[in-house]
């Protein structure tokens, strides 16, 4: 196998010769413990690469126990070893080139792949991905698709302004947990997409789209008050109907951004969002400069 035995919590040897089939070509290892920042709780992250399409579906999850005396083999208040979380994603060709060809494949993969350790390849197949994924520039090809399918998830975001207006009126927690969801996370995940932000991990996600659109501006002001975090004081926190309040502002902050990007289609349907989101919380979008610093 590789150096990766010896940092690892588990011996991964028996499980990698026990999932190779006459489809496998490759195993890496991504995530966390790749990249040497695994904690106690992190999940062991494989990729077992198939050159069937009909394994597309066989991804797998399972628990297994870890190395006494592994670095994260810490014991628990009962005196056991908590068993490790192992995801086994499965990737055929056709899934592989999507991380290459579409935008919103490319920013959760690709950063992954660059930084992703081998466990198994006897034909290079995974360093051939891998040296695909440090090639890879987002290129103007790759922009335009971002942009559309950007202006499509706005769209698709509306049904949630209007959760969110509808659960401000009526104080109604169902109607304001939906709202939440689509203006933080979708809203991010738009950005990130139009963006072109490369994360390497699910959970640099956030600090990730907030560098490239500037922590001090606006649209990452009114992300963070979405997702109830102050900037300023970390022990300020804000209540659900003020996490929805910012995120309905942040939709408009979004459009404003990337209304220059949206396609022709899309446009009317979420300026007309954006009117209804002013007129029913307020004509301005700007929030105080307090909120800036925590204040």
């Amino acid at each position: 196998m590789t150096e990766l035995d010896f940092q690892l919590p588990i011996d991964l040897e028996p499980h990698i010769e026990e999932w190779t089939t006459g489809a496998s070509v490759a195993f890496a290892l991504l995530g966390s413990y790749a990249r040497g920042e695994a904690g106690h709780f992190s999940d062991v992250d494989v990729v077992h690469f198939v050159n069937d399409e009909k394994l597309a579906d066989s991804s797998c999850s399972f628990l297994i126990e870890r190395i006494a005396g592994s670095n994260a083999s810490n014991p628990s208040r009962g005196g056991k070893y908590f068993p490790c979380l192992v995801v086994r994603s499965t990737a055929t060709p056709s899934q592989v080139e999507s991380w290459f060809t579409e935008p919103w494949q490319a920013v959760n993969f690709v950063a992954g792949l660059r930084e992703g350790r081998s466990l198994w390849d006897p034909q290079g197949a995974f360093a051939a991905i891998q040296e695909r994924a440090r090639r890879f520039a987002w290129t103007a090809a790759i922009q335009e698709k971002a942009s559309r399918r950007a202006g499509e998830e706005v769209v698709g975001w509306i049904e949630e302004v209007h959760k969110g207006l509808e659960g401000l009126r009526r104080n109604d927690t169902g109607r304001l947990l939906n709202a939440r969801f689509g203006l933080s996370w979708g809203l991010a995940g738009v950005m990130r997409l139009q963006k072109g932000v490369l994360s390497a991990s699910d959970n640099a996600f956030y600090d990730d789209v907030i560098g490239a659109v500037g922590a001090d501006s606006e649209w990452a002001c009114l992300l963070r008050r979405a997702f109830g975090v102050s900037s300023g004081d970390s022990g300020a926190r804000c209540l659900l109907h003020e996490m929805v309040h910012a995120g309905l502002l942040l939709y408009c902050e979004t459009f404003e951004l990337l209304k220059d990007a949206i396609a022709v289609e899309h446009y009317p349907l979420i300026e007309a969002t954006v009117r209804c989101i002013r007129s029913e919380v307020g004509p301005h979008n700007r929030i105080d400069a307090r909120a800036r610093t925590g204040g």
